[in-house]
């Protein structure tokens, strides 16, 4: 009997109608991914259903911002959930739709797979203190749902975590994404709860191939000046369950490449 995989994707779609246009759905039906979490949906529910919440014959689960066209993040799913989780508990970022999750239950296994967007602090100052307080309140739920059952959290985490990391690392120590505090968070989060940067466990030393985002600016993408930004954050149990890894990009869809990771179980 031949092994089985999971296959799980994670992609910031800078707007679903935008990616949609650029052939996000072909890819998807290609590339048969069991789940994919994306992040930016930027869209409402009126926009979203019956034209995007089916993709490639996945069921799409949303957590919609109330500010129109902001945030927002979705996870496409082969499998039937058993149970689906909007929000995280905090008024302040479940009103901007940064988490959905999606729980598979079985009497062997408590499973959660969960879309997250975490805030950028690229735009000022108000935006960055933002941004820490949405690390201050998301980690102890990350440490607590660890106790409670295993799960994969996929997502735009708008962290650099090493130098090896971004290409400009050195020119970058200074801004929201490399900032030394949000890299401390992530070296804590990993260190003290034992979740897994699934890319890392599989590749610890890549570099250039490691970027998932580019900026728009500057040729970023043809120069290859790009930062690691999405991952693949995992309980042990599962991410010692991780094959293999793919960061997508002789497309665009996106300012994001997808990551895929496949998993050695089945649902």
């Amino acid at each position: 009997m031949g092994k089985s995989f999971f296959k799980l994707t994670s992609l910031n779609l800078n707007g679903i109608r935008s990616a949609a246009s650029k052939g996000v759905e072909a890819w998807v039906a290609q590339t048969g991914p069991d789940c994919i979490c994306v992040q930016e949906v930027k869209a409402q529910h009126a926009d979203v259903h019956g034209k995007h919440d089916v993709l490639a014959g996945l069921k799409g689960h949303f957590h919609f911002a109330q500010k129109k066209g902001y945030s927002g993040v979705g996870a496409f799913t082969r499998h039937e959930p058993s149970d689906v989780l909007v929000g995280f508990g905090c008024d302040e970022f479940d009103a901007e739709g940064r988490y959905v999750e999606l729980r598979f239950d079985t009497p062997q296994r408590k499973l959660s797979i969960i879309s997250c967007y975490f805030p950028s602090g690229s735009s000022g100052e108000e935006r960055q203190l933002a941004k820490f307080r949405f690390l201050d309140v998301f980690d102890p739920h990350l440490v607590a749902l660890k106790q409670k059952r295993d799960f994969v959290l996929c997502g735009d985490i708008n962290i650099a975590h090493k130098e090896q990391d971004l290409k400009n690392w050195k020119g970058n120590r200074k801004n929201s994404g490399f900032l030394p505090e949000e890299r401390a968070w992530m070296t804590k989060l990993l260190s003290e709860t034992g979740l897994v940067d699934v890319y890392r466990h599989l590749q610890p030393e890549a570099t250039e191939t490691a970027y998932t985002w580019w900026s728009n600016r500057g040729q970023a993408y043809a120069k290859n000046v790009g930062w690691r930004l999405d991952y693949q954050l995992a309980t042990p149990g599962i991410a010692n369950l991780a094959r293999k890894e793919g960061i997508y990009k002789e497309q665009r869809f996106s300012d994001h490449a997808p990551f895929t990771v496949e998993y050695e179980f089945q649902m």
